[in-house]
């Protein structure tokens, strides 16, 4: 039996997980990438986790404890748009801070103690089951799904804000529909992704997508495919060589990344 045949079989739903967490975020993330909101990855997978370890204590059901995190961090951002006194990027790191000390002190509280800390940062694909990718898809999919039949006035809003308004762009609520569609895709990944996952696939994938080619549509399809490549090479490397199957993902990524430098630096040359 080929190594890809004992991954169909033995972890159809990891496998399948995998690739749509990773096809969600890497799409969501060309806009992060392009909006320069890097840090809003990281510290809505904080906020995910910091949900995921409040649930453990007060009993409810992980996805709800990440939905109501991320979502009252993304309504923060929003509340803080036009304050010139306090940049997004500052509040960004507050939001962080706060999220990752409440995750701690909760996971503290929880019957496994911090190493509930450790789960909630590296998640586990390989323990997905039918339940965990039904959520998932029900999730994911519409937040895909509006990000993409509204692309052009969401384009419009994050390259040039001031254009947008000229056209009579509703350019808060499109920003709003835009966060909320990527709070809604962190919170449903962050259980099974991680954080550490989901924020690497929000980032590096378009990253290599946007060193390729400035073409939007393009990018999109590059970054997707870039990450399904690294979704596919992790699960690879984690069955032959009995490693964690998470990390394995991020790793190829920014494997690819680095390449896609290097091929860019070469063809200016």
């Amino acid at each position: 039996m080929t190594v890809w045949m004992q991954i169909l079989q033995s972890f159809p739903e990891a496998f399948a997980s995998g690739l749509l967490i990773s096809a969600v975020c890497a799409f969501l993330g060309v806009f992060v990438v392009l909006k320069r909101l890097v840090f809003i990855g990281a510290t809505l997978s904080e906020a995910a986790a910091c949900g995921i370890a409040a649930s453990f204590v007060l009993g409810i059901a992980p996805v709800a404890g990440a939905l109501t995190a991320t979502f009252a961090a993304v309504t923060l951002l929003a509340g803080n748009t036009h304050e010139e006194r306090l940049p997004r990027d500052s509040v960004l790191a507050a939001v962080f801070i706060g999220a990752a000390s409440l995750g701690i002190l909760f996971a503290a509280k929880s019957a496994r103690g911090l190493e509930e800390v450790k789960s909630l940062l590296y998640g586990d694909l390989i323990l997905t089951s039918g339940r965990d990718l039904n959520l998932l898809a029900v999730c994911l999919v519409p937040s895909a799904a509006a990000v993409g039949i509204f692309l052009r006035p969401i384009l419009m809003t994050f390259l040039d804000r001031d254009a947008a308004k000229v056209l009579k762009v509703r350019v808060v609520f499109w920003e709003l529909l835009f966060f909320y569609a990527l709070a809604l895709a962190v919170s449903a990944s962050s259980k099974l992704g991680g954080m550490l996952l989901v924020f690497c696939m929000l980032v590096v994938p378009p990253m290599t997508a946007l060193l390729l080619t400035q073409r939007l549509r393009m990018a999109i399809v590059l970054s997707v495919a870039a990450a399904w490549i690294s979704v596919a090479c992790g699960f690879y490397l984690s069955m032959i060589s009995d490693l964690p199957v998470n990390p394995s993902i991020g790793f190829f990524s920014c494997i690819f990344l680095a390449a896609a430098a290097a091929v860019r630096r070469f063809l200016k040359t």
